[in-house]
């Protein structure tokens, strides 16, 4: 009893200990990938290309990897599996992310076309950019799960009720984009609302494969039909133009930076919560 209630009194600390331990160490390793991609980062004009990206994302992933691992068995003295990567009965849940992802992405592309919000303007198939892209963006899915679901989140809900927890780590996920380019306080509620979404499922499941396909593939869609993710240009499928950005479209930052974004999140996290409360009632 003494052991667990140290526990619970010692997971919100354990995030606050990770915070410099964690930037250290991957700013460490994300030096080296720049390194390694022959990317200028001390040259605030340079652009990375797609590999370049892709290598300095990789090795942001495993500094991430070591630092939650190392506190995994040091600290909080548990495998690193028990942040939520436990297989049993979870395929229906990462098909389930994949598809959610795939669904708002291309349900919310069509309305702005239809209503003239975004013009096409040409397809641009590349197959090597395409599977970098695939490549990318399970690299930061992974990474961004692991730390604010699976390590934070998880913590915060040894401490503080699910739902204090989730909030709390939603803030964080938003804070963590607050510097991404064309962001605005609307664009960061938001970043906000997703963290909620991402968050929603392993609240009641304590298990990261939905959100990691979520993540994975809202970014995806997202970009392969021609949308910024989260503030920032990449390879897109689908090129489109934008007359006059507004909230509807999101403008400059995306999909994310648009009212289409918060009414689609609020129905999947009314969605999502409901079937969980429904299934503690029916077990």
């Amino acid at each position: 009893m003494t052991i667990k209630m140290e526990n619970n009194h010692r997971g919100w600390q354990r995030v606050l200990l990770i915070i410099l331990p964690y930037i250290f160490i991957v700013g460490i390793f994300q030096y080296i990938g720049a390194v390694v991609a022959g990317a200028d980062i001390m040259d605030p004009n340079f652009q990375k290309n797609s590999e370049q990206h892709v290598i300095m994302s990789l090795f942001s992933l495993i500094g991430t990897l070591l630092v939650i691992w190392i506190f995994m068995k040091y600290l909080d003295k548990e495998k690193f599996v028990n942040l939520g990567f436990q297989t049993k009965n979870r395929l229906t849940d990462f098909i389930f992310g994949i598809v959610l992802g795939a669904v708002i992405m291309i349900l919310g592309y069509f309305i702005l076309l239809y209503l003239n919000e975004i013009i096409y303007v040409k397809t641009i198939f590349n197959f090597k950019e395409i599977i970098l892209s695939v490549i990318l963006f399970t690299i930061v899915a992974f990474m961004e799960e692991i730390l604010l679901r699976g390590y934070i989140l998880r913590n915060l809900m040894l401490s503080f009720n699910k739902y204090i927890a989730l909030v709390t780590s939603s803030v964080i996920f938003a804070l963590m984009h607050g510097f991404n380019p064309n962001i605005d306080l609307f664009s960061m509620t938001n970043i906000f609302l997703a963290g909620i979404l991402l968050g929603i499922s392993y609240i009641h499941t304590k298990n990261l494969w939905f959100p990691i396909a979520l993540h994975l593939s809202w970014n995806l869609f997202q970009t392969i039909l021609g949308f910024n993710v989260s503030g920032q240009d990449s390879y897109s499928l689908i090129e489109f133009s934008i007359s006059e950005n507004t909230l509807l479209n999101g403008g400059a930052f995306g999909f994310e930076g648009s009212i289409l974004s918060v009414i689609a999140m609020v129905i999947s996290i009314g969605g999502i919560w409901f079937y969980y409360e429904r299934k503690k009632l029916t077990t």
